[in-house]
């Protein structure tokens, strides 16, 4: 027989240590039946049990909401903190990935030191994870569907309903309660991938298998457990392929390995930078490019990312809007923010040059004699020797006095250069883009 839904979060909050508790409340029927369960218990009450709403913006009713959620705590004499996102599409990702994103930035923002962010997830949300996950290419890690417990920000998140609870026992949970809840007109949208599994797939998986849900999570966790297994030894292997200090990956090395070690590795090192995975194409074509010729720089991209194979090695980054080469700024060595995000200072913050000096960016074609050289070179040759990225010498400050360069950011300066940095006892600082 199963529990009922306070009984089990009876249960599991006598299995986890005694963190505070935090429940992401987005005041739709799922986490309002969590909340409303753990608020009649006494033991989530004296571990200072509070709310967390975020309000993506996204829905002309979101402040409404929001206020229907405080309103909902004051009932229960609960706090609810509400925080307000702002939902960035410039990635290239959907608005739906885009405000899981600005959420779970928030979540982990927001959460207090050795709290727990509980989130409604259940057993039916788990099999569409794994059923999407599928759809997408996902190996073990992926096809494993959502962890129980991992930690966020400066805690832990935890989906105690993961394993246990389906949405037909909220959906009482609120009936039998009379509880009012929040009714997002997207969880109808069957335009979305998910609504569509939710609303039309999956039912007629059950109607044909009346234990498709079950077998889908059996299947989940033998392919978490396959998935932990391998982890020992991605880990190792990205230990030794790793550079912390350019946050690069060995292509060749990366090559080498085993495709089921490859693949979780690579998402890994991405998820570090805060970027999304590629898709099995896009992953096939990391693999060919891999082998690019000496003085070739490719470069991958797919929503949200971009990944550079240069110097035997893989980087990755966000992607840039594109640079005006046309810019161009009036500079005398105050903080001066570049098109790529970049930064040009002067490493004695309180310095100033004699006269401004202006900042552009290359055009192609660009010479200077560096201070003790004999001869005249060409950008593009120094960039060259000095292994400057790619990516990085479009939005390279070239500082002219006149029409005379006479610095190209930190690296090299003409002898005119070097008198002008000495009148202001300091020297030019460039941080290139992220």
């Amino acid at each position: 027989m199963k529990r009922t839904l306070p009984a089990h979060l009876a249960a599991a909050l006598a299995e986890i240590p005694d963190a505070v508790l935090c429940v992401a409340y987005s005041g739709g029927p799922d986490s309002t039946a969590l909340l409303h369960a753990l608020a009649q218990l006494p033991a989530a009450r004296e571990r200072g049990l509070r709310a967390l709403h975020v309000d993506h913006g996204l829905q002309a009713d979101s402040a409404a909401w929001a206020e229907q959620c405080r309103r909902f705590c004051a009932g229960l004499e609960l706090p609810c903190e509400v925080v307000r996102v702002h939902v960035e599409s410039q990635r290239g990702e959907g608005v739906e990935a885009a405000a899981r994103h600005a959420r779970y930035a928030a979540f982990a923002a927001q959460l207090r030191a050795g709290e727990a962010l509980l989130l409604a997830h259940h057993r039916d949300d788990q099999a569409e994870t794994v059923l999407l996950k599928l759809l997408r290419g996902a190996g073990p890690e992926g096809l494993g569907g959502m962890r129980e417990r991992r930690p966020l920000g400066a805690g832990t998140l935890w989906r105690p309903l993961l394993h246990d609870i389906t949405r037909a026992q909220l959906h009482d949970y609120i009936v039998v309660h009379g509880l009012a809840c929040i009714d997002d007109p997207s969880n109808a949208d069957t335009r979305l991938a998910r609504n569509q599994l939710r609303h039309e797939i999956l039912p007629r998986l059950a109607a044909q298998w009346p234990q498709a849900t079950d077998s889908i999570l059996h299947s989940a966790a033998l392919n978490r457990a396959a998935a932990d297994a391998l982890r020992t030894h991605w880990l190792a292997a990205f230990d030794a392929l790793h550079d912390a200090a350019s946050r690069s990956l060995d292509a060749a090395g990366w090559l080498a390995l085993a495709p089921g070690l490859r693949e979780p590795l690579l998402d890994h090192w991405l998820r570090a930078r805060g970027l999304p995975a590629p898709t099995t194409a896009q992953r096939a074509q990391i693999e060919r490019q891999c082998a690019a010729r000496p003085g070739q720089s490719p470069c991958i991209r797919w929503p949200g990312a971009e990944l550079h194979v240069w110097k035997g090695r893989l980087w990755a980054r966000a992607p840039r809007p594109a640079i005006d080469p046309s810019w161009r700024a009036h500079w005398q060595g105050e903080s001066l923010v570049l098109p790529d995000g970049g930064q040009l200072t002067l490493d004695n913050e309180h310095a100033r040059l004699p006269a401004p000096l202006t900042v552009r960016l290359r055009q192609g074609g660009e010479r200077i004699r560096p201070a003790g050289d004999a001869h005249t070179r060409e950008l593009r040759d120094l960039f060259q020797q000095a292994a400057l990225p790619p990516w990085q010498r479009l939005a390279c400050p070239l500082l002219y006095e006149d029409d005379t360069l006479v610095a190209v950011a930190d690296r090299w300066c003409s002898a005119r250069g070097r008198q002008l940095f000495a009148a202001a006892g300091s020297r030019p600082r460039w941080q290139a883009g992220a």
